[in-house]
């Protein structure tokens, strides 16, 4: 029985060769030859970097006014009135009616006393006209009584005449301000009710050129938002634009929700132009910092160093280095210059170099690097660019081109 050879016998060799050929020692830090790597690069340029806190919140006027109903249903005060006044009358009709009733009973008394109890009037007579002028006297306190019931029901009934006056001129429902209408919340021939609660009828604007937005700011970033700061903010109405306002306060009644807690902060925007609509939602962006028309790279560029290339030299008072990328058809390395960073807001970088001109608006600062191939990193295969074989791959065994039947 034949032993099968080793497949592997020829790795060792030729991954000597290929450490020879490529000059990678030992610790295969040795960066790799320019002519396998294209640079992708990009400009510095002037511009203005911002670090900023991101918040979402609702575009409002600034001031709203709530238009309702004093008064509800039908006025009928004055006919109250009238039938107080009638029943006042009535009374004293009464009351006279009464105090000729007295006076008659008073003489028949009188008469009765005169004759005293005799032949000529007897105890049921007398008796009679005693209790008929006694029965005369109350009936004219009663008179009197109502009379004064009636007047005062007169003086009620008047008040309330006043009040109904006044709620009348309610009915004539009027906006206390000048504004826009936002919102009609009743229709033609809907009938007006007022209640404990303030209804409301209309929803008014006083100024749609002044707006104001609040704004929800989580509790890990709000200790960054003060009166008086930056913010620019975007609305989905108005894409690929970007508008301004400044903070206004920073609201201390903070909410809980779902174990987050925020503080709501408002904004002052203006609205001059009539752009902005009320409740659109705003994309807010709060200007914690900012650094105007400075150097900027791309902060990538911060982050990249060359394959294999060794740290660049310290230098005093840098914060790193970025790296230059060669011209157009020379195949020297990037060149580092170390750079002091003023900001840096995670896209965008604003630096200043250590050496006085050594990085200048237009420069290309590397970001990355791809395999020279179509810009693209070649697919891993058994030969490389050049058809040599990779050491690494197994050498499978071939058949033989005429083998024949295998032995039985």
């Amino acid at each position: 029985m034949k032993r099968a050879k080793p497949i592997f016998r020829s790795v060792l060799p030729a991954a000597a060769t290929l450490a020879l050929a490529t000059g990678c020692g030992p610790s295969g830090d040795a960066p790799r030859a320019p002519k396998d790597v294209r640079y992708v690069a990009m400009a510095a340029t002037r511009a203005d970097v911002v670090s900023t806190i991101a918040a979402s919140g609702t575009l409002e006027p600034e001031e709203l006014v709530d238009v309702g109903s004093q008064v509800s249903g039908q006025i009928v005060a004055k006919a109250q009135f009238a039938i107080a006044e009638a029943a006042v009358a009535s009374a004293r009709a009464n009351a006279t009616k009464a105090e000729v009733d007295l006076e008659r009973e008073t003489k028949e008394w009188e008469r009765a006393k005169a004759l005293g109890v005799g032949i000529a009037q007897s105890q049921s007579d007398y008796d009679a006209a005693e209790a008929a002028y006694k029965g005369a006297d109350a009936q004219l306190g009663i008179a009197r009584a109502s009379v004064a019931s009636a007047v005062a029901q007169v003086v009620q009934a008047k008040a309330a005449v006043e009040k109904a006056e006044r709620n009348l001129g309610y009915c004539t429902i009027s906006s206390p301000v000048d504004g826009v209408v936002v919102d009609r919340r009743v229709n033609l021939g809907q009938t007006v009710v007022s209640s404990m609660s303030a209804s409301s009828l209309f929803l008014v604007a006083k100024d749609l050129r002044t707006m104001r937005i609040w704004a929800s700011v989580n509790e890990a970033d709000v200790g960054g938002v003060r009166a008086g700061q930056g913010v620019s903010f975007t609305v989905d109405a108005f894409p690929g634009r970007t508008f301004r306002g400044v903070v206004r306060r920073v609201r201390l009644n903070a909410t809980l929700s779902s174990n987050v807690v925020t503080y709501t902060v408002e904004i002052d925007v203006d609205n001059a132009d009539l752009t902005l609509l009320p409740y659109l939602t705003a994309s807010v962006e709060f200007e914690t910092e900012a650094v105007r028309d400075a150097l900027a790279v791309p902060s990538r560029a911060l982050r990249y160093t060359p394959s294999g290339a060794p740290p660049p030299p310290a230098a005093e008072g840098a914060d790193g280095a970025v790296w230059l990328a060669p011209a157009d058809g020379e195949k020297t390395p990037p060149r580092p210059v170390p750079v002091k960073v003023l900001l840096n807001n995670g896209s965008l970088a604003a630096v200043e170099p250590i050496q006085k001109g050594a990085l200048a608006e237009g420069a290309r600062v590397v970001v990355r690097e791809e395999a020279a191939a179509e810009g693209k990193a070649a697919a891993p295969s058994a030969t490389g660019d050049s058809g040599s074989k990779n050491p690494f791959m197994p050498n499978m065994p071939k058949p033989p081109r005429h083998a024949g039947p295998p032995p039985g």
